[in-house]
């Protein structure tokens, strides 16, 4: 949590793999995540088969011309046979509720279904980390109440979330845990979801209320 341009997304992509700290380190599963490790192919593919990140801007992440070979790409980069990149299309289609959006153009899609095919991306790949950065940012209050469902279920089922946001509304209903950030990029308060949200003088003091 943290208001904006304290570092939240910099440090998601840091923890994606997708840029490298400047000084420190960054561990996963024991393993130290640099660029050079990261050059390995085959490590870097175990990496984001585990951990993956949904990106703030949906059009970022979208760059194919159908939703279906959006869904798609991730599978066929782990090199998968076809008949199995098209039951994880198929199953992700049908999770995220888009199967009438198969043959779309993903440019054509509103805010809210663009949102839900990147999330489809990210989940064709099975991962046990799920990484968002300010998910409900520009969706409208019935899909921002689907999301929140759709990623307590995911946690239900095992997956670990880690969210920025600064969305004091449904923070409570996405995580148990809140680092909060500062504006020199360091960190102010590291407690529970609860007691973060009733120290209220401490966001005030961050301008997040």
């Amino acid at each position: 949590m943290g208001a904006n341009g304290c570092g939240k997304s910099t440090l998601l992509k840091l923890i994606n793999g997708i840029i490298s700290p400047d000084r420190g380190a960054y561990f996963f599963n024991g393993v130290e995540i640099t660029h050079k490790k990261l050059q390995d192919i085959k490590f870097s593919k175990h990496l984001h088969q585990k951990i993956d990140l949904v990106f703030q801007n949906s059009d970022t992440q979208l760059f194919c011309s159908s939703v279906y070979d959006e869904i798609a790409f991730g599978p066929r980069q782990m090199e998968m046979n076809e008949l199995k990149v098209d039951k994880k299309v198929k199953e992700c289609l049908n999770l995220l509720s888009i199967y009438n959006s198969n043959d779309r153009i993903p440019y054509h899609l509103s805010g809210g279904e663009k949102r839900k095919v990147a999330i489809a991306c990210v989940m064709s790949l099975n991962p046990e980390v799920l990484v968002l950065d300010e998910p409900m940012n520009g969706l409208d209050p019935k899909t921002q109440r689907w999301l929140v469902e759709f990623l307590s279920k995911s946690n239900q089922a095992g997956k670990t979330l880690i969210t920025s946001t600064h969305n004091l509304e449904l923070v409570h209903e996405i995580s148990t845990r809140s680092i909060l950030f500062i504006e020199d990029h360091t960190i102010a308060a590291d407690l529970s979801t609860e007691r973060l949200l009733e120290n209220v003088e401490l966001l005030k003091k961050v301008n997040l209320i």
